[in-house]
């Protein structure tokens, strides 16, 4: 992922310039506690946790831009063998 730095904010604190966000997974049946695991193996994934409700595996990643949050998602993420569907929640600090 790189390296990254940090930015003020309006009050003039430094914060972290990486994108956070949260991936909702929903799997085949079975197949929560395989996927979780090796989602957990990629770079710039920071968590995940097999759950229960209507999505089987929430991940927590970061990466240095919006951009290169969406290829970790499109080009690793939803390439585990077993996921049917993602939905990505990049985290805002309003």
């Amino acid at each position: 992922m790189g390296t990254y730095g940090s930015v003020a904010n309006h009050t003039g604190a430094w914060e972290d310039s990486m994108v956070h966000a949260y991936i909702l997974v929903q799997t085949e049946v079975g197949k929560a506690a395989d996927v979780a695991t090796s989602i957990g193996q990629i770079p710039g994934v920071t968590q995940a946790d097999d759950v229960t409700g209507p999505y089987d595996v929430i991940v927590r990643a970061e990466a240095d831009n919006v951009d290169d949050l969406g290829k970790l998602v499109v080009a690793q993420i939803q390439g585990v063998s077993g996921i049917t569907r993602t939905l990505t929640c990049p985290i805002v600090h309003i």
